[in-house]
């Protein structure tokens, strides 16, 4: 992913309150941001495997594991890296929290301010 040192690239759920806030913080750090609406732009398992890198953390990680579709669909049952991904690309609604890169660092937002690290 080639960036311009000023970018930021925001993936979010717009109708998430946390996602609003920390949007608002995003456009603070950053007079160039991409925002990615999760829900509506399909994100493929690569795209989704370097942004977990770049966050170091796996899929299983960023998922709100109290959704219940994440209770009644994913808990409880043993998956592989790629099938992790596939969850990802099929559910990405199912992330715990935005997530920002700007400069090759990610972070995952878990509140608004988490954002800030990326200034």
């Amino acid at each position: 992913m080639e960036m311009h040192p000023n970018e930021l690239f925001f993936y979010y759920i717009p109708t998430h309150s946390i996602d609003k806030q920390a949007r608002a913080y995003a456009r603070s750090i950053s007079r160039h941001v991409h925002e990615i609406n999760i829900e509506k732009e399909k994100i493929t398992s690569t795209g989704w495997k370097l942004i977990l890198d770049m966050l170091n953390l796996r899929a299983k990680d960023i998922l709100n594991k109290s959704h219940p579709e994440y209770q009644s669909m994913i808990a409880g049952k043993t998956w592989d890296e790629e099938g992790w991904l596939n969850i990802l690309v099929k559910h990405p609604y199912l992330i715990k929290a935005p997530i920002a890169i700007k400069q090759h660092k990610a972070v995952l937002c878990t509140t608004p301010t988490e954002i800030l690290k990326l200034n």
